[in-house]
């Protein structure tokens, strides 16, 4: 499809990052070039030529970028049974029984959280409700997926609660995405016209396949309406090796910088909802006392070896204190540059060491709402810091925000209005201490985080959304309904209110 380009915005206010640098408040004009800032001025002062878009007033802020994103898994839940509101195991079972199957001739349910529920996930609740329909419900965090009988037999796989967890889980994952290519790929362009609705110009894509060939495929078919910065996995990186992948190499094949290579992800533990991340302090009743290493230390550092050499950045999963630790001991050891996604549980230690190896923090503020209650409960006896998005801040570390969706929804507003406020819904916000600015959540949304975000500045990228509200004006709660006017990315406009 082709998208409108313009020559100038008009009348615009400039908010966000770089309007620091501008005098006053008072509208501007904006000229682009070749898909970049040419030129800012007060409105009028310049003879605008060419397509000219008139704001009419509305603020211009960077575009905003998701920093973990499983875009696939992200874009089919929206054809898959909404599950966050359950409220028992029987309640999940029996909303699946009531659910017809898709084109697959499967049930999927996604994004329930057992945690806390009166009762356990099992075979039996399961099979009762769903009869022999193959019928999968995958957890909130993705580490674990719920089968009945019927989807176990058809998997080829055995569990005696149905229940498949970390590894499994995962692989289930990728079986589920597995539609044919057309199914998967119209539901990509919805996802990513719903983002770009919501002032969203980029995202890391971090899918457990081999992006690039997912990539290549959309971007021959006109895919495009946003950056995408694809990732590889352990078990795809001599392939990658192998075939040449750098880290900000653009997509083989294509001409363009819509599409480049990003890192190498590494998932070394577990998550909080099945109680499997790796931590210090032992939980009180569970299968694993301290969670589980998924990834050894010895292989965690030969893995990001590897991938340091052939030029690929490094995006280590640690949620725990404990993988945190081993992770950033691989960090020191390797040379790697990246990032430690997650970050949910950080010894007080290791907050200046992350700052001195100058790793960033690729982290999830709405996660810290979700799991409040789950974190007061599970992570009571935790000596180290649950969600500390101010103290990593405060240390100088980089920080990146991202939804990890479908974990929780691709949506910067609500990553900023949770890190910026620490509440929602009513409550009385969680830990306040640790919530940072709304000029600090801005900048932690743009590309390059919020140590160095991207400006509104001459010889800047046109990646731009335009608000109908000053973000920095507004209480931090309520930018979850912040009102998006347009998106505009190199210069394309690719969503318009």
């Amino acid at each position: 499809m082709s998208r409108p380009r313009i020559d100038a915005l008009a009348d615009v206010r400039i908010a966000g990052p770089g309007a620091e640098l501008l005098p006053g408040t008072e509208l501007y004009d904006i000229v682009l070039h070749d898909g970049r800032i040419a030129d800012i001025a007060p409105a009028g002062a310049l003879r605008l030529t060419g397509a000219v878009h008139r704001a009419e007033g509305a603020y211009v802020i960077p575009g905003l970028w998701d920093h973990h994103v499983h875009v696939t898994q992200w874009a089919l839940a929206a054809l898959r049974e909404p599950l966050g509101d359950a409220v028992s195991a029987t309640d999940a079972a029996a909303r699946m029984g009531r659910v017809a199957p898709g084109v697959d001739g499967r049930r999927v349910g996604t994004g329930f959280r057992d945690a806390l529920w009166p009762d356990t996930p099992s075979l039996e609740v399961l099979d009762a409700a769903t009869g022999d329909i193959p019928t999968y419900l995958i957890n909130a965090d993705v580490h674990s997926v719920w089968l009945n009988s019927a989807a176990l037999a058809r998997e080829g796989v055995s569990s005696d609660d149905g229940v498949l967890r970390e590894g499994p889980a995962f692989e289930m994952s990728r079986r589920l995405n597995e539609l044919p290519d057309r199914v998967s790929d119209a539901a990509v362009t919805a996802m990513a016209a719903a983002a770009s609705a919501r002032g969203v110009v980029g995202v890391v894509d971090l899918d457990m396949v081999w992006n690039e060939s997912s990539w290549q495929r959309r971007r021959s078919a006109g895919f495009d309406l946003l950056r995408v910065e694809f990732g590889v996995y352990p078990d795809l990186l001599d392939r990658a090796i192998a075939e040449g992948l750098r880290s900000g190499d653009p997509l083989r094949g294509d001409d363009g910088e819509l599409i480049t290579v990003g890192p190498l992800k590494a998932i070394t533990d577990g998550s909080l909802g099945t109680r499997t991340a790796a931590c210090s302090v032992a939980y009180a009743d569970a299968p694993h006392p301290h969670g589980l290493l998924t990834i050894p230390p010895d292989a965690l550092r030969e893995v990001m070896t590897g991938a340091t050499a052939a030029g690929l950045d490094c995006a280590i999963h640690a949620i725990g204190d404990e993988a945190m630790r081993h992770a950033l001991d691989a960090y020191a050891a390797t040379g790697a540059h990246g990032t430690i996604e997650h970050a949910q549980l950080v010894a007080v230690a290791d907050i200046p060491r992350m700052a001195r190896l100058g790793v960033a923090a690729s982290v999830q503020p709405e996660h810290a709402l979700d799991d409040r209650d789950l974190t007061d409960s599970i992570w009571a006896t935790q000596t180290a810091r649950p969600y500390p998005l101010r103290s990593l801040w405060a240390a100088g570390i980089d920080l990146r925000f991202g939804s990890d969706a479908p974990v929780s929804a691709l949506d910067p507003w609500r990553q900023i209005a949770a890190a910026a406020s620490r509440t929602r819904d009513g409550r009385e916000p969680w830990q306040p201490g640790e919530a940072v600015s709304v000029d600090v959540a801005l900048a932690a949304s743009t590309h390059r985080g919020s140590s160095n975000p991207d400006t509104i500045a001459v010889g800047q990228r046109a990646d731009l959304a335009l608000t109908a509200a000053d973000p920095r004006a507004m209480e931090p709660a309520a930018l979850r309904g912040m009102e998006i006017v347009g998106t505009i990315m190199g210069g394309r406009v690719i969503h318009r209110a």
